[in-house]
């Protein structure tokens, strides 16, 4: 009989379930990337089984069959819980619903006791969850504070001997750790364990999770790196320094199957590596959609981004005003900070030829800007790992990207353009490092070419994920 490698997967968003963010890509493609991993990566006397667990959201309407009811001991009385069971392209999905999670009404609350109470719950009643269902995980994969402290509350169960299971957690974020959970983890009866934490981290839930996690997965090499240092480390680089043995950065993907330009249905026209002049049309029908001239000429920079200062685009409106002694135009798609958002129009006021600010999320618009844009513009003063700039090389969009993160990891000289600092100078270099670039058709189309044919699937993650795993049941 092949060997069993049951993997538990939760996480707070999947794509088509619900997502407000990256995190909702993530937990819709990797599971499903394991899953379809081939017999001649995993072994024959492999039997991976990898299994979805989401908080069932108000906004989630999933066609789902009750499988599961069972409920969780907490001071002042035990608290519910009914799971749900539902399929995705042949992934097992289980949804968790209970009093904390149909109190929040969101998924992301601005009310943090809110949150706190909603992802304890969810995680420890996922960790629960496989004795009700007559299926037991050998691995624990949990994703950013939102379900760390299932990997504490297994660690705990270890040393009960309550539990044989293994744990990893994938860092996403480091700065988002969670509220301060003492008075839940005591309401729940989970102790909070003496560890090599500062103090101020010992009862927030990713740093709970970061101490007792198996191994830790920042979201690409380079993060893998940063995080260890003081200007990425968020307070915790000493003790992940300590921890650095279980760090194994892996690139997070990009669903290589949606993002193509091949059979892409949301850009006007389609076109491939071997044929990208027909790009060329998309760049002016992108133009044309939004009443900019239609100047074939001139390079065309695109923005599609969350409007906060992590992303840098607070750089961007004061450099662009620097240089209109060039041909350019822009297209900035996002939604967010209200004083960002203000910005972008108030540049499409001062220069209504050159600029359009599109103030939403409109992911249709995004795909034609990946499609039809020369240049991509990313300053993020820190991008763990960063899909979008992925995205635009896969639709042959030359990127120009902060040298921070999965940024570094992703855009080469061969590929696209990196600058050093999040300053306006260095941005500034980057940026017309790559202008002077447009103007050389031969090496622009080399550079184009080059980014479309990276490998960013899923499928390259999910294989070094695997590996993980084997490696973790292979130590016991």
């Amino acid at each position: 009989m092949p060997k069993p490698v049951n993997v538990l997967f939760l996480i707070a968003e999947a794509d088509p379930f619900v997502k407000v963010g990256g995190l909702g890509d993530v937990g819709a493609a990797l599971p499903r990337a394991l899953m379809k991993l081939p017999p001649d990566m995993t072994g024959e006397e492999i039997a991976l089984d990898v299994r979805l667990v989401l908080p069932h959201h108000a906004v989630i309407k999933a066609d789902a069959r009750p499988v599961a009811i069972f409920s969780l001991p907490r001071a002042g009385g035990d608290v519910d819980v009914q799971v749900s069971e539902t399929n995705l392209d042949g992934l097992t999905v289980y949804l968790i619903d209970g009093p904390p999670i149909k109190a929040s009404g969101t998924v992301y609350s601005s009310n943090p006791a809110l949150d706190a109470e909603k992802y304890a719950f969810f995680s420890l009643a996922a960790l629960e969850l496989p004795r009700h269902i007559n299926w037991q995980p050998n691995v624990i994969h949990a994703n950013d504070w939102h379900t760390a402290l299932a990997v504490y509350a297994l660690m705990l169960k270890r040393w009960k001997g309550e539990s044989s299971a293994a744990s990893v957690l994938t860092l996403h974020n480091l700065p988002f750790m969670g509220p301060d959970a003492a008075a839940i983890l005591e309401s729940y009866g989970l102790e909070i364990a003496q560890s090599d934490l500062p103090d101020w981290a010992r009862a927030m839930p990713l740093p709970l999770g970061l101490y007792a996690a198996d191994k830790i997965v920042p979201v690409s090499p380079t993060y893998a790196k940063e995080v260890l240092t003081p200007e990425f480390g968020c307070g915790l680089q000493d003790f992940l320094h300590r921890r650095r043995e279980v760090l194994h950065g892996i690139l997070n993907g990009i669903d290589a199957a949606s993002y193509n330009p091949a059979t892409d249905t949301n850009i006007p026209f389609q076109y491939t590596l071997e044929n990208p002049m027909i790009r060329e049309k998309n760049k002016v029908a992108l133009q044309e959609k939004l009443g900019l001239p239609t100047d074939p000429g001139s390079p065309l920079l695109g923005v599609v981004s969350r409007m906060d200062p992590q992303k840098g685009v607070d750089l961007i409106p004061p450099l662009l005003r620097r240089i209109t002694d060039i041909p350019w135009q822009v297209v900035i798609l996002g939604a967010g900070d209200a004083k960002l958002e203000e910005a972008a129009r108030s540049l499409q006021a001062d220069l209504p030829d050159r600029v359009r600010a599109e103030t939403r999320f409109d992911p249709a618009l995004a795909r034609m800007i990946y499609a039809g844009a020369d240049i991509f513009l990313m300053p993020s003063r820190y991008e763990p790992c960063g899909l979008s700039q992925m995205v635009a090389m896969r639709y042959g969009c030359v990127p120009v990207v902060r040298a921070a993160g999965g940024l570094v990891d992703t855009v080469t000289e061969k590929t696209g353009f990196l600058f050093k600092k999040a300053s306006p100078v260095s941005f500034r270099s980057g940026l017309l490092k790559a202008l002077a670039a447009y103007s050389d058709r031969a090496r622009w189309l080399d550079l184009q070419k080059a980014g479309m044919s990276k490998d960013f699937s899923w499928n390259r993650s999910a294989v070094q994920y695997f590996d993980l795993y084997l490696s973790l049941l292979e130590k016991g």
